[in-house]
């Protein structure tokens, strides 16, 4: 059963588990289950996704009940206008806040510009030996993308050299390795934990909010980190 955050005549939003992909694709393979072929059989109405999320991101995930719908917050996604806010954890320690303006080349070989705003939230050090340091660095940190590209968050941390724990294509596989080996845990630790946007009938300003899931809080809890503000 899938988590419900919000829904009316027009929207609903649900909160998506790591590892359910929206809709069948080429890029991201086959699958037994789909976010949308679920809903739809929860809701018992068809409904068309405004926009999607990673496999393995969990968090908001926003679709409509009907086509006009999905033609106005498509505009409002085109134009920038909803703002999408992530929590991740990184390995090492990022700059306090910055931005990061990187061309992407997406799936079809097209360069694409990609910007994306992240601020520190919260370090860790924990007694972990990591190649030649005694000691390994990680943290939190929310990320607003501006713009919507292809695997953009895994991309980016990946090019300023903090990469998302447990990502493994834009990843680092040997820290993986270890978090699999030591703590038996290799979740990709991106989270979609808030949408806002316009109503597209009411112009009422929607805020969707999703927690994390256990696997997240169990790499916080090992890290110290203080997840309350997302449980």
């Amino acid at each position: 059963m899938l988590e419900i955050l919000y829904q009316d005549e027009h929207l609903i939003a649900i909160n998506k588990p790591s590892g359910l992909l929206v809709h069948k694709s080429f890029y991201a393979g086959e699958a037994d289950t789909y976010a949308i072929q679920e809903l739809k059989k929860q809701i018992g109405q068809k409904v068309y996704p405004v926009h999607r999320l990673d496999r393995k991101t969990s968090g908001v995930l926003l679709f409509t009940l009907d086509k006009e719908t999905l033609r106005m917050m498509s505009e409002q996604f085109a134009s920038r206008e909803v703002e999408k806010r992530y929590i991740a954890i990184l390995r090492g320690w990022a700059k306090e806040e910055e931005t990061i303006d990187y061309d992407l080349i997406n799936e079809n070989e097209v360069t694409q510009n990609a910007i994306t705003y992240y601020r520190r939230l919260q370090t860790s050090e924990i007694d972990l030996p990591f190649l030649k340091h005694p000691t390994s660095r990680y943290c939190l940190v929310e990320a607003i993308p501006e713009t919507g590209r292809f695997h953009q968050l895994r991309k980016h941390f990946k090019h300023i050299l903090h990469p998302i724990l447990g990502c493994r294509k834009h990843g680092c596989n040997k820290q993986n390795k270890l978090w699999l080996e030591t703590f038996a845990i290799n979740k990709m630790t991106l989270h979609a934990h808030q949408l806002i946007f316009n109503h597209p009938i009411s112009n009422e300003r929607i805020t969707v909010n999703a927690i994390i899931d256990d696997e997240f809080k169990r790499v916080g809890d090992i890290l110290k980190l203080d997840l309350s503000a997302y449980l």
